[in-house]
């Protein structure tokens, strides 16, 4: 196939650009406007009109060019600005609904200038739509929940779903904790749990939804082949887990303590109140109900399987 996709150089879209590749498929990457700096060495690009430019898109939602990607069959887009790495306040905060609900309305719409936009579009999503859930086992057909990520990722949801009116297929990918060694939340939890300095957030009861990044590129290879796969489909294995478990089981893989606590109000001083909440507090107990129906098969289904195998590779 020929792919179009946006954040190639992130965590996810790296190792998927390796991944498509790998597989036979070309990549051409999609940058945000002011970019022009190609990324991603293992991408590959053929443009047969020099004066068509490198396609890009605007993530505040201003024009895009896509003419280099007409006749493509797929669309993939995973750019987004990170909602962890700085305290929301309101330009964050911006920031981050502007670069996804904005940005997807600019992709649709350079999309809608094609005379062949590609039949097949994978829209990144998150489980953040769910809210704080509890317990509550939730599956795609589960009504968004409430909050600032919630209100975010509906909103994102609701631009993509534009598309449906230009290909035959629109699949909206709810990503939940992806876990690497390398990089995201493991990658930063590493060094303190392997110093001893690990602990449970609060009371522990919060339940996270994780997949590897492993099974998060294969799960989205997945929705790419397979024509049945439409709509919104939860990225995460079937076995979620409470914070005190997933605690455990890392300080447990590790050989190390984990003894310590940290209480909430202590979270939301470092981060706010908000972002505690929603990051670091929320309890999301989701179910692949769409991948296992359509027969998709999880490499690393049990936490302490996977994370062994994560650190191991590590070493």
């Amino acid at each position: 196939m020929r792919i179009g996709l946006t954040g190639s150089h992130g965590l996810i879209g790296s190792a998927l650009v390796s991944a498509l590749v790998e597989s036979g498929h070309e990549v051409t990457a999609i940058e945000r406007r002011g970019s022009s700096e190609r990324r991603g060495a293992d991408m590959h690009q053929t443009q047969s009109d020099e004066s068509i430019p490198t396609p890009f898109f605007d993530p505040d939602g201003g024009e895009g060019d896509l003419r280099a990607l007409e006749g493509y069959d797929t669309l993939i887009h995973l750019a987004g600005a990170p909602i962890g790495e700085h305290r929301w306040d309101a330009r964050v905060r911006s920031r981050i609904y502007a670069s996804r609900v904005y940005g997807t309305r600019s992709l649709v719409e350079a999309l809608k200038t094609l005379e062949q936009p590609p039949a097949t579009l994978l829209f990144a999503s998150a489980s953040g739509i769910y809210g704080d859930r509890g317990s509550t086992m939730l599956t795609e057909e589960s009504e968004p929940g409430k909050g600032f990520l919630a209100k975010v990722v509906a909103d994102w949801e609701s631009e993509a779903r534009m598309g449906e009116s230009i290909a035959k297929r629109v699949v909206l990918l709810r990503t939940g904790l992806v876990l690497d060694a390398k990089g995201g939340l493991l990658g930063r939890l590493l060094p303190l749990f392997k110093l001893g300095l690990g602990g449970r957030l609060a009371t522990g009861e919060q339940y996270m939804s994780w997949i590897t990044l492993t099974d998060e590129v294969r799960a989205i290879q997945y929705c790419l082949d397979h024509e049945t796969v439409r709509g919104p489909v939860n990225l995460v294995a079937p076995n979620p887990v409470t914070n005190r478990e997933f605690t455990k089981v890392l300080a447990g893989v590790l050989g190390r303590p984990a003894i310590f606590t940290v209480p909430a109000p202590a979270l939301e001083l470092v981060l706010g109140k908000e972002m505690a909440r929603e990051l670091a507090l929320v309890s999301q107990r989701i179910t692949p109900s769409v991948l296992e129906a359509s027969g998709f098969s999880f490499s690393s289904t049990q936490l302490e399987e996977a994370m062994r195998g994560l650190i191991a590779a590590t070493r």
